[in-house]
C-alpha cells in the first residue's frame, strides 16, 4: 500500500511525481481524502504552512528568457555575416581602410536587422502564468475562509460555485449541479457535468474524468467541496506549460533552407577565392594584389542585401496576410505556412461556429430543420417542401415554447456580436424559439412562473411550473430522451394529443437514436397540467417532440477545406469532442476521403510512435484527445517528412502549436495561451482565413525564390567576371568597392521589388513543394549559372573592348565593365519576374515597384559616372560617348536573350 508520506509526494509538483500519481479520479473520495493525510473539514493552518514549505506555492514555473546576447550572438553563426567579416578584416590588413569600413558597414547592418526580427517576448508559458487565480475559498481548521490561491496546498479542502474559476487540481467529495466549462483544457465544447459519487476505471480519458476539477476551468452551474491533489506545476495546466516550454522555437522550413544556401555559398566563394589567387600566383603577382582579388571576389560572391530583402519580403508577406486578417507573430512562419502540406485544426470555433445551435426539432414524425448557425437569431423553420404545414408548425410552437420557458439562460447582442449568457445548451434552446416568433418576456407574461425543478445530473431534466390561463397548474419539462419519456403518458400529433404506446415509444427511441448518430446532442420535451411543483408530481405528461443541436460548421469551412485539398494540403480533424460529434462535423465538411479513418484519444495514446507515423496518412478525424496526444500526432506527420501547420484555441493546443511546423492561433476565442504559442494569429477566426494566408505564404516564397535566383544569378555574374579576367591573364576587371555598391544598391532595389510581385494565378492549383527541396533548385540552378554566365560574357566584352580601346588607362576599361555589369543586372530583372516572358501592357506594369526600381537604380548608377565625391570613392571615370554605346549594347544583351528564350519555351 502507498504510505502517506509517498501519495503526497506524488500529489506535488514536479514531472516525477505525476508519472506515479495515483488515478484520482477512480479513487473513491474517502480513498483520496485518505491518501492525502486529509480530512472533509480540511487541514489545520500548521498542517498547511508545512506543505506550502515542502511544496512550494500553487503558481507555475516562470520560464528562463532568452537574453538579449544570446539572441545578437546567433545572427553572428550566419556563414553570410562570417564571410563579410573575413572580407573586412583583409581589406583592413591590406590598408583599403574605405573597402573595409564599407564591408563592415553591412555587416552591422545584417547583425542587427536579424537581432531585431528575432528579439521577441518568449511569453508562452508567461500566459498560462496570466490565467491563475487570485482567491480560493478553503476549508481549514474546520472553518471556511478565503485565502491566496498560491497558498493552496495537497490536501486543502476547497469550495467552489458558479462564477469561480477552479484555483488548482481537486477530487470532488461531494457535488450539486456542478458544471464546468472544459473547452480551453480539454476541447469539449459544451459543459461537462461533474460527480463527486461517480465510478470510473483508471484508463478514464482525461475528457471524461468527472470526478476531477481542473485548475483554471470555470464553474458555470452548482457548488461543490472538493480536495487538492495537485497544485502549480503538477496539475493538468501546470503539464501543458511544460510540454510548451519544452517543445521550443522549431526551424522554419525557410530558415533550414537559407542556411544550406549559405553553406553551400560559403563553399563556392572558398574555392573560386582559391582557384584567382592561384592563378594570380602563377602569374607572380604580389600579395598584395593576391588579397585585394580574394577581397573582390570574396565580396562577389555574399549577396549582401539577401537577408535584408528576405526580411522585408517576409514583412511584406505579413502586411498582405494582416489586410486578410492572419497576423504575424514570427516572420519566418509567413513563408512556412505557404509550405504546409498538411493542416491539423481543433472542431470547436474554428472548422464550426463555436456556439451550440439547435438545427433539428422532431414532432409528431415530422422532421423541421432550423436554419442559421450560431447565437444570432436569425433563420427560419422549414421542412424538406419548404416551410412545414400548420399542424406541424403548431406541435413545434407547443415543444419551442417549452425550450424557451424551461430555461435560465439569455442571448444578448454585443459589439462584437451575440453572445450567450449562461448554459450554451439553453441558449440554443432559446434561439430556435426566437427564430419561430417566440420571445421569452412575452411568454412569461402569458405564462407566469411559480416554480422550477432545477436541473441535476440524477434526474437529468430540468421543469419549471407556470400558471395558465385558466388556472391550471402546468409543467414545462426538458431533459434526456429517456428520462422525459418515463415522466410522459401522452404525446402530441398532428391531430390532437394521443396515448403514448409501446410503438410510439419505440418510434421516439429510435428518432433519438438517429439523431444521435449524426452527432446531434438530443433533448425531450414535454408538457402538462400537474397536481403541484414537487418531484413527484411531475408525471402523466405529454410528449412534444426531440430537439437536436450541435456546433454546427462554420460558413464556409466546406469550401475552404475543398480548396486546401486542391492545394494538395490535407486537413485533419484534432478534437476532444465525442466520436459521433467530430465524425458527423467531418461528415458535413466533406474532410473524410475514402479510405480515412477515426481515431479516439484513447486509440493514439496505445498507439507506439511508429504505428502512429505509418497510420498518419490515413487519419482523418482524432476525437478526445489530449494535449501529449497533440503533440504526438504532429510529430507523426513532421516524420514522415509533412510541414504541419497546427490550428488551435485552447490551452490544450499551446504544446501543439509550438511543436507544429507553424501554429495557427484565434484571436477572437483563443486563449493568451494559444496566441503566445502560435506564430500566427487569425483575428476573424474564420477557418478561410487559413486558405488565403497560405495563399500568400506561396507567394511570399515565389518572391523568395525569384530574388535569390536574382541576386545569385547577378553574383555568380560577378564571380564569372572575376573569374574569367583570371584565366585570360587580364588585370582585376572590378574593384571590391564597386561590387559593394553594386550587391547593395543596383542590386538590392530590383530585388526589393521582386518580394512585392504579385501571386501567379495557378498559386493555389499547385501541390505544396516537396519538404527536402531547396530554394535553388536544379532547373533554376541551371538557369541561375546560364544567366550569370551571359552577364559575365557581356561584361568581359566590354572590358576587352575597354584594355584596347584606352591602353595604359585601366581604370576606364574597369569603368566600363563596372557599369556593364550593373546595368545588365539592373535589366535581368524582367527576366527573374516571372518563368513566363514579360509582355503586354498588363504584365508589363502588373508590378510598379519594378518599373520604379529599374528607374531609380539606372538614376544611382549614372551617379557613379557623374557625382564627382562618389566617382572618386569608386574610382570610376566618365565614359565617352562611344563608351556608353558599347555599355547599353552589351548591357541589354542578357535581357533580350532571356526574353527570346522564355518566348521559345511557351511557343514550342
Amino acid at each position: 500500500m502507498t504510505t502517506t508520506r509517498e501519495a503526497l509526494g506524488e500529489a506535488g509538483a514536479g514531472e516525477a511525481g505525476r508519472l506515479r500519481a495515483p488515478p484520482w479520479h477512480a479513487l473513491p473520495a474517502d480513498e483520496g481524502v485518505r491518501r492525502l493525510a486529509s480530512s472533509p473539514t480540511g487541514l489545520t493552518a500548521a498542517e498547511a504552512r508545512a506543505r506550502l514549505e515542502r511544496y512550494g506555492p500553487n503558481a507555475l514555473r516562470p520560464p528562463k528568457p532568452t537574453p538579449a546576447l544570446r539572441i545578437l550572438l546567433a545572427q553572428l553563426r550566419s556563414v553570410v555575416v562570417l564571410l563579410l567579416a573575413a572580407a573586412a578584416v583583409a581589406a583592413l590588413l591590406t590598408g583599403d581602410v574605405v573597402d573595409a569600413i564599407a564591408i563592415g558597414a553591412v555587416l552591422v547592418i545584417n547583425v542587427v536587422l536579424g537581432f531585431a526580427t528575432e528579439l521577441r517576448a518568449r511569453r508562452s508559458v508567461e500566459a498560462l502564468i496570466q490565467l491563475e487565480v487570485q482567491r480560493a475559498t478553503v476549508v481549514r481548521d474546520g472553518a471556511v475562509r478565503e485565502v491566496d490561491a498560491r497558498e493552496l496546498v495537497p490536501g486543502d479542502v476547497i469550495q467552489l460555485e458558479a462564477g469561480q474559476t477552479v484555483p488548482a487540481d481537486a477530487r470532488l467529495l461531494r457535488s450539486t449541479e456542478l458544471r464546468t466549462v472544459e473547452a480551453p483544457l480539454t476541447g469539449e465544447s459544451v459543459p461537462v457535468e461533474k460527480r463527486a459519487d461517480a465510478v470510473l476505471p483508471e484508463e478514464t480519458p482525461l475528457p471524461d474524468r468527472i470526478t476531477i476539477v481542473y485548475k483554471s476551468t470555470a464553474v458555470v452551474a452548482g457548488t461543490a467541496r472538493a480536495v487538492v491533489v495537485a497544485t502549480g506545476a503538477a496539475t493538468e495546466v501546470g503539464r501543458i506549460g511544460e510540454l510548451v516550454a519544452a517543445a521550443g522555437e522549431a526551424e522554419t522550413p525557410l530558415e533550414k533552407r537559407l542556411d544550406a544556401l549559405g553553406r553551400r555559398l560559403a563553399v563556392a566563394a572558398l574555392g573560386v577565392a582559391a582557384v584567382v589567387a592561384v592563378l594570380d600566383l602563377l602569374k607572380g603577382e604580389s600579395l598584395l594584389l593576391v588579397l585585394q582579388t580574394g577581397i573582390a571576389v570574396a565580396v562577389a560572391a555574399v549577396p549582401e542585401g539577401l537577408p535584408a530583402v528576405v526580411t522585408i519580403a517576409m514583412a511584406v508577406g505579413v502586411w498582405r496576410m494582416a489586410r486578410r486578417n492572419a497576423l504575424v507573430r514570427r516572420l519566418p512562419t509567413v513563408e512556412a505556412l505557404g509550405a504546409a502540406t498538411v493542416v491539423c485544426t481543433d472542431k470547436t470555433g474554428t472548422l464550426t461556429a463555436g456556439e451550440q445551435t439547435v438545427t433539428s426539432v422532431w414532432v409528431a414524425g415530422h422532421e423541421v430543420r432550423v436554419t442559421g448557425a450560431g447565437y444570432a437569431p436569425v433563420g427560419e423553420l422549414v421542412d424538406e417542401e419548404g416551410p412545414p404545414a400548420p399542424e406541424v408548425l403548431a406541435v413545434v410552437h407547443r415543444a419551442l415554447r417549452v425550450a424557451a420557458l424551461a430555461n435560465r439562460a439569455d442571448v444578448v447582442e454585443m459589439p462584437a456580436g451575440w453572445m450567450a449568457r449562461g448554459d450554451p445548451t439553453e441558449a440554443a434552446l432559446l434561439v430556435a424559439a426566437r427564430k419561430a416568433g417566440l420571445e421569452r418576456e412575452a411568454l412569461l407574461r402569458a405564462w407566469p412562473e411559480a416554480a422550477e425543478l432545477p436541473f441535476s445530473s440524477e434526474r437529468m431534466l430540468m421543469a419549471t411550473y407556470h400558471q395558465a390561463e385558466d388556472g391550471r397548474l402546468v409543467a414545462l419539462a426538458k431533459g434526456a430522451p429517456a428520462r422525459i419519456l418515463e415522466r410522459c403518458e401522452r404525446f402530441a400529433a398532428l391531430d390532437g394529443d394521443r396515448p403514448l404506446d409501446d410503438a410510439t415509444r419505440k418510434r421516439v427511441e429510435a428518432r433519438n437514436a438517429l439523431m444521435a448518430a449524426r452527432g446531434l446532442r438530443v433533448l425531450a420535451l414535454a408538457e402538462g397540467v400537474v397536481g403541484g411543483t414537487s418531484e413527484a408530481e411531475l408525471k402523466g405528461l405529454t410528449l412534444l417532440g426531440l430537439v437536436g443541436m450541435i456546433d454546427p460548421p462554420a460558413e464556409g469551412v466546406r469550401e475552404t477545406i475543398e480548396r486546401l485539398r486542391g492545394a494538395g494540403i490535407r486537413t485533419v480533424m484534432v478534437t476532444g469532442d465525442q466520436r459521433l460529434t467530430a465524425e458527423a462535423v467531418a461528415r458535413e465538411l466533406g474532410l473524410l476521403r475514402p479510405g480515412d479513418e477515426t481515431l479516439g484519444g484513447a486509440e493514439v495514446d496505445a498507439l507506439t510512435d511508429e504505428a502512429l507515423r505509418e497510420r498518419a496518412d490515413r487519419i482523418g478525424v482524432v476525437s478526445r484527445v489530449t494535449a501529449e496526444a497533440k503533440v504526438r500526432l504532429v510529430r507523426a506527420f513532421q516524420q514522415r517528412g509533412d510541414i504541419v501547420a497546427m490550428l488551435g484555441d485552447g490551452i490544450n493546443d499551446a504544446a501543439a502549436l509550438r511543436t507544429a511546423d507553424v501554429g495557427v492561433a484565434m484571436g477572437r476565442r483563443g486563449t493568451d495561451v494559444a496566441k503566445e504559442a502560435a506564430g500566427i494569429v487569425l483575428a476573424d477566426d474564420r477557418f478561410q482565413t487559413i486558405a488565403a494566408a497560405v495563399e500568400e505564404g506561396r507567394v511570399v516564397y515565389d518572391n523568395i525564390r525569384k530574388f535569390v535566383f536574382y541576386l545569385f544569378s547577378c553574383n555568380l555574374g560577378e564571380i564569372t567576371v572575376l573569374l574569367g579576367a583570371g584565366l585570360a591573364g587580364l588585370p582585376l576587371p572590378l574593384y571590391p568597392l564597386q561590387i559593394l555598391w553594386m550587391n547593395i544598391v543596383t542590386d538590392t532595389f530590383p530585388a526589393l521589388a521582386l518580394a512585392l510581385e504579385p501571386g501567379e494565378p495557378d498559386i493555389m492549383r499547385r501541390p505544396p513543394r516537396a519538404p527536402e527541396s531547396t530554394i535553388l533548385s536544379g532547373r533554376v540552378l541551371k538557369a541561375t549559372v546560364a544567366y550569370a554566365m551571359l552577364i559575365g560574357a557581356a561584361t568581359l566584352a566590354a572590358f576587352l573592348w575597354g584594355l584596347r580601346a584606352y591602353p595604359g588607362e585601366p581604370r576606364r576599361a574597369v569603368t566600363l565593365s563596372f557599369m556593364t555589369l550593373a546595368l545588365s543586372q539592373i535589366f535581368h530583372l524582367g527576366n527573374a519576374r516571372s518563368n513566363r516572358r514579360v509582355t503586354g501592357l498588363h504584365r508589363a506594369v502588373s508590378n510598379p515597384y519594378a518599373l520604379a526600381a529599374v528607374a531609380l537604380t539606372v538614376g544611382l548608377q549614372l551617379m557613379t559616372a557623374y557625382l564627382p565625391p562618389l566617382a572618386r570613392v569608386l574610382r570610376v571615370e566618365t565614359p565617352t560617348p562611344t563608351g556608353w554605346l558599347v555599355v547599353a549594347v552589351t548591357a541589354l544583351v542578357p535581357a533580350i536573350v532571356g526574353q527570346l528564350v522564355k518566348g521559345r519555351a511557351e511557343d514550342g
